[in-house]
């Protein structure tokens, strides 16, 4: 197992994925070649040449050539996730539509497919299309059973506290992040890390292993050893490979005490109010207030509060008292513990850290 673990190697990525045990990784993520069918040069209307992708690598004899080498590291890809594991591919319109229908008949089960908004597209130089400034990116599951990691809270607070969306906006990778060599793009298609970091935060965990069998210049590996993750990246390009191993060796890892994401609300145990008032926590006539001590209640020793003329819920009574549809008591309420005004919910978290 730990063969395959911080490491890159430059090889097949099929010979290589069918050597690694089943159920090694938490994480998938493939940059395929995209099969562009690019026939011939590209120009600019001043006939200067458009630095595209036509690369060996993305070359394929025909369509059925493409979908047998997506079928086989599809399938092998399976195999070696872990039953809660989840896999992202990316893609553009010439070949994301063939990635899913494969995906879809190895029985991996879709969750989303995102949109990568390129605010700084390559533009259609000839004018007889549309600017192409996306790509697509499909996150499935290894099965329809599978618990999969998202973790919803962490990706609310990279949004300003709003769920985050499917349409996802970030320059194509350029500046001094691009890798060049005497001036040249080194990769074609390097991947900006800003997209990898959303990627690995929202569906790893801290010591989580992620495998990228189209490794490139490495930017997977970078950004997985800079969250704290483990990785193996498969790169039969030996150009490629260099740059990426040097890359992934002067990458630093973000210290320890910041790599913590926030807990998702789903996963953390339940604890109803009344139950701190069964368990003599907080006592039947206690007075709890709002923050700015303008709204009084008194505990009940069935755990609802009264206030005024209303009554019922913690969180009931604080949003009739807003006049919102909903509100989190738990955080509304105030309370004197030891000295401290403090939110209810101290003692809720003080109860699950076993301080009380």
């Amino acid at each position: 197992m730990s063969k395959f673990l911080n490491k890159i190697v430059n090889d097949d990525a099929l010979e290589m994925l069918k050597i690694i045990p089943s159920k090694t990784f938490d994480l998938v993520f493939a940059d395929p070649p995209y099969n562009l069918q690019i026939g011939r040069e590209l120009k600019r209307p001043d006939e200067s040449k458009v630095s595209g992708v036509n690369d060996k690598w993305d070359q394929f004899k025909n369509f059925e050539h493409y979908d047998n080498f997506c079928k086989a590291w599809l399938k092998e890809c399976k195999r070696i996730l872990k039953d809660n594991g989840s896999i992202w591919v990316i893609g553009s319109y010439h070949n994301i539509f063939r990635l899913g229908y494969h995906l879809q008949n190895l029985e991996y089960w879709i969750l989303n497919d995102v949109i990568w908004k390129k605010n700084n597209p390559m533009p259609n130089f000839k004018g007889t299309r549309f600017t192409n400034a996306h790509e697509t990116l499909i996150w499935a599951s290894k099965s329809k059973k599978s618990k999969y990691t998202f973790n919803y809270q962490s990706l609310k607070c990279l949004n300003d506290d709003l769920q985050m969306r499917s349409d996802w906006t970030f320059p194509i990778c350029n500046g001094k992040e691009r890798l060049k060599k005497n001036g040249k793009k080194v990769h074609s298609t390097q991947k900006p890390e800003a997209l990898l970091h959303r990627v690995i935060l929202a569906t790893t965990n801290k010591n989580d292993a992620i495998l990228d069998p189209f490794l490139g210049t490495g930017t997977t590996a970078v950004v997985a050893k800079k969250l704290g993750r483990k990785y193996f990246g498969i790169e039969e390009n030996k150009k490629y490979f260099n740059a990426a191993e040097e890359r992934i060796h002067n990458t630093n890892v973000i210290e320890e005490s910041y790599l913590d994401t926030l807990e998702n609300n789903r996963s953390k145990p339940r604890v109803p109010f009344g139950s701190l008032v069964e368990l003599g926590i907080i006592k039947p006539g206690t007075s709890i207030f709002d923050q700015k001590k303008k709204n009084n209640a008194k505990i009940m020793a069935d755990g609802s509060i009264k206030h005024s003329s209303t009554e019922g819920s913690i969180h009931k009574v604080a949003a009739k008292i807003l006049g919102t549809e909903s509100c989190n008591g738990w955080t509304y309420w105030h309370c004197n513990i030891k000295g401290s005004i403090k939110p209810i919910d101290s003692l809720r978290q003080m109860f699950l850290n076993k301080n009380i």
